[in-house]
């Protein structure tokens, strides 16, 4: 199974060139690293940066300059600096291609919950809600299980929804999966899983289609 490098990278490939892309909190942040060679890209992030690169090395680091997460980061050359204003005009007014964010739970039908656990403390939801209402495309990156081995691939989720019907693929550990007819449609197995391991791990509806390839990164 993939670790959350190896989730990046898979979805690096995801990311084409030209494509202006917003980048959310957690997993997300490291698809920068991973941008294949000949892929122009710009990465935006909600707290007013266009044109992040991938994190600094150990000593390069710039506290100015940093993504939502409040990560350090770097920034490629024509990057630009702006309110949150400006930031959520470019997101609402649908100009980010391809919306990459974490999420606690996803649901069979395309349903999102990344913001909240009731009873635990959260500072508030952010930019999620704009980004799953705003977006054309978005994919999760996320672990297949919780630490206790419960699928976080649910028939409903259980936690306050971020948005609904809105997910189009979804990275795991274990997986690739697009969301298709109200079901996981299983498109490529992390090296070394198997088809059943997967099946095992996903609550809700799996659509597996003849032989399932192994995903390369």
């Amino acid at each position: 199974m993939l670790d959350k490098d190896g989730i990046a990278k898979r979805i690096a490939k995801e990311v084409k060139d030209g494509y202006y892309v917003n980048l959310g909190i957690g997993i997300p942040t490291l698809v920068a690293n991973y941008v294949p060679d000949g892929i122009d890209v710009e990465f935006q992030s909600e707290n007013g940066v266009l044109g992040m690169g991938p994190f600094p090395y150990e000593g390069d680091e710039d506290a100015d300059i940093i993504n939502a997460g409040k990560q350090t980061i770097t920034t490629l050359p024509g990057a630009s600096f702006f309110d949150s204003a400006m930031s959520f005009a470019m997101i609402r007014g649908q100009h980010v291609h391809l919306t990459i964010l974490g999420a606690m739970e996803v649901a069979d039908n395309g349903d999102i919950a990344n913001w909240k656990i009731p009873g635990k403390m959260v500072k508030g939801m952010g930019g999620a809600m704009d980004l799953v209402a705003s977006a054309e495309n978005i994919i999760v990156a996320m672990m297949h299980t919780n630490k206790a081995g419960e699928s976080k691939l649910l028939k409903k989720c259980t936690l306050p929804l971020t948005g609904v019907n809105c997910v189009k693929k979804i990275v795991t550990n274990l997986a690739v999966l697009e969301i298709i007819d109200g079901g996981f449609r299983l498109l490529e197995r992390a090296p070394g899983v198997s088809v059943e391991e997967i099946k095992q791990a996903t609550e809700g509806r799996l659509v597996v289609e003849g032989d399932v390839p192994e995903m390369k990164l």
